[in-house]
């Protein structure tokens, strides 16, 4: 398994070939408005059926136009995870520790000596525990709550809700937090932990397949537990004193799972993003043994089983032979020799280098490399790397107002990511 905070395994793979990026017109792209407000639905209806399967096959290599490096821009304690930006005109950054603490970095890089919430009497870290998500609700600040996803002294998964203090924007009160969701870990590792809004404005939850290896309790195809899954949850729509309501497009909403559920087949999805363009939900999810994967959800579609454990990535996991029936596998994936220990990140949507937008970033934790493939792949491709960092410090990506990207390091730097056309 990974290290102080992280995932675990695999992959194996090549790199090479890239398709163009998708085309921007569906979206906002680098506007410093977030495409995602509360109450507006930019993608269409969910829809619940599997989307075909990507397939290998030669495509026309594009090259990405661009190389990627870090530029450091700030440090905090506690080993960060994750990055929320509020959208209230400051241009503060929330960075999650994995320690328990809630650090806001202004504008010029300046860390503020006290943390926006200090939960660390509550969080149980190391590992790959600790606090691992963060997202803002998408009426920030006119709606002050944001939710965190955390392992409790049990080491089991609590989802909950803070309020912003409304005297100190950069305070919140510990008192406030209300638990949304609770999920019992029957094992320490592969928590997931990603937390973000939809353009639906419903909460999106990932869990990992519960942990030890190879998914010993079947969670993956268990469509009726949470675990190896990413939920979609209505924050805003809950009566009678439930923490959330059951979006009615929620594939299981109606039975035959657990009501919750949105995709599945996931071993431990580390980190998951909107593409604030197209709605398109990206995911990496850290392998077993060989291989890395990265998967993507098109916008509104729902029900999709990624694989796991009946496939590692494109690949048949513990046998020689199986069925891709009914799977959606993924638009990238890379083996043991590139890296062990995928980053999930974000499709570039910036102003700063044109050429980058419609390009999906995403890194590797063993490798330090970091990667670019199109957004609008249809079918599987190998990732282009673009950048090369230290190896075992990579742990997230974060995104501005303005789609600017970020990057943590597990050594408490916050850096930019500097983008170099070619």
């Amino acid at each position: 398994m990974a290290v102080t905070v992280l995932i675990a395994t695999a992959v194996a793979g090549c790199i090479a070939e890239i398709p163009s990026p998708a085309p921007t017109t569906s979206g906002p792209t680098g506007s410093g408005v977030p495409a995602f407000t509360s109450g507006t639905a930019s993608a269409p209806a969910p829809t619940i059926a599997p989307t075909p399967s990507a397939t290998p096959g030669p495509l026309p290599t594009v090259a990405p136009g661009f190389s990627l490096s870090l530029q450091p821009f700030a440090k905090v304690d506690g080993g960060p995870l994750a990055i929320a930006a509020p959208d209230d005109g400051t241009g503060r950054l929330f960075v999650v520790a994995q320690d328990g603490r809630i650090w806001v970095v202004q504008a010029d890089g300046t860390t503020l000596p006290d943390p926006l919430v200090d939960l660390r009497s509550i969080v149980k870290s190391g590992g790959e525990q600790g606090l691992l998500g963060l997202a803002l609700h998408p009426g920030f600040p006119t709606d002050p709550r944001f939710y965190v996803d955390f392992t409790n002294a049990d080491g089991d998964t609590v989802v909950a809700s803070l309020t912003i203090d409304p005297n100190d924007p950069n305070r919140a009160d510990p008192t406030t937090l209300k638990q949304v969701l609770f999920q019992k870990q029957p094992y320490a590792n592969h928590n997931g932990g990603a937390l973000a809004f939809g353009p639906d404005g419903d909460l999106y939850v990932s869990f990992g397949d519960g942990g030890s290896g190879g998914d010993p309790q079947g969670n993956g195809q268990n469509t009726k537990v949470l675990l190896g899954k990413i939920l979609r949850l209505d924050v805003d729509g809950a009566v009678g004193g439930a923490p959330y309501a059951i979006p009615p497009g929620n594939p299981f909403a109606g039975g035959g799972g657990a009501p919750e559920v949105w995709l599945y087949g996931l071993r431990n999805p580390w980190r998951m993003s909107f593409d604030r363009a197209t709605g398109d939900l990206w995911i990496g999810d850290v392998g077993q043994d060989s291989y890395e994967e990265v998967d993507v959800a098109r916008a509104g579609v729902g029900g999709l089983n990624f694989g796991w454990n009946r496939m590692e990535a494109s690949h048949c996991y513990n046998a020689v032979l199986c069925s891709s029936g009914g799977l959606t596998l993924p638009v990238s994936e890379y083996g043991r020799t590139i890296g062990s220990t995928v980053i999930g990140g974000y499709v570039y949507r910036g102003n700063a280098v044109p050429s980058a937008d419609g390009f999906y970033l995403f890194a590797d934790y063993g490798s330090g490399r970091f990667f670019a493939i199109g957004a609008g792949v249809t079918r599987l491709v190998d990732p282009v790397v673009v950048g090369r960092g230290d190896s075992g410090v990579i742990s997230a990506f974060g995104q501005d107002v303005a789609g600017e990207l970020y990057v943590t390091l597990l050594n408490g730097t916050v850096s930019r990511v500097v983008l170099t056309p070619q």
